[in-house]
């Protein structure tokens, strides 16, 4: 319920003509109207019942343009798998500059993991129960997804001297850019280099 009496002035002034029987109150509040004693009340927007331009309710979805990795069919499941004990994860990054070799890069990548590393504990029996030939190895890579299926995998695992890889998993990653130059004497098509990211896990 509204009042109206707090917003009438308390001596209102009347203005009434002797041939329209009409009787007028200008009231304090702008938005009361007396009238033939009949009282009008017009609302502003914020208070009215059915504002003009109603409120429009949208329900977004959520974007999927950054869904999950795309997986080969090298891996049925994501790596690191629950099929080994892991122990460290190694990672590094891996360049072709010239020539566009997205295979040249993934070997980079996998070198740059495991080349600043040494694993004595295999070979020195410091795990228990545990041999050199029971490590095992599991690999991710992030490559540009245009670039997936010309990934020589069998050239990737050559990378590892030891170890039994037991899968490879090829998510969209890595990134094509440009070198800055175009090179034909180093086998540039144009002047994309390729970048691959690699995640090498090691377990038995």
């Amino acid at each position: 319920m509204i009042a109206f009496a707090s917003s009438i002035s308390s001596s209102p002034t009347l203005h009434s003509s002797p041939t329209t029987p009409t009787t007028t109150a200008i009231c304090s509040n702008p938005f009361l109207r007396i009238t033939n004693n009949t009282i009008t009340v017009k609302l502003p927007y914020s208070l009215s019942l059915s504002p003009p331009h109603p409120r429009i309710l949208r329900t977004i979805a959520a974007s999927t343009s950054r869904s999950a990795p795309t997986k080969t069919d090298m891996a049925s499941e994501t790596v690191p798998t629950p099929s080994m004990k892991l122990l460290f994860v190694e990672m590094g990054v891996g360049y072709d500059q010239h020539g566009q070799d997205i295979t040249q890069a993934a070997m980079r990548a996998c070198r740059d993991a495991i080349s600043s590393n040494s694993i004595p504990a295999f070979r020195r029996g410091s795990i228990p129960g545990v041999t050199f030939n029971e490590m095992k190895l599991q690999i991710k890579l992030g490559v540009p997804r245009p670039l997936q299926n010309s990934l020589d995998i069998e050239k990737v695992k050559s990378v590892f001297p030891y170890g039994r890889i037991l899968n490879i998993e090829v998510v969209d990653g890595g990134l094509i850019c440009s070198s800055g130059v175009l090179v034909e004497d180093m086998g540039d098509k144009n002047e994309d280099c390729y970048i691959v990211n690699a995640a090498v896990y090691v377990g038995y």
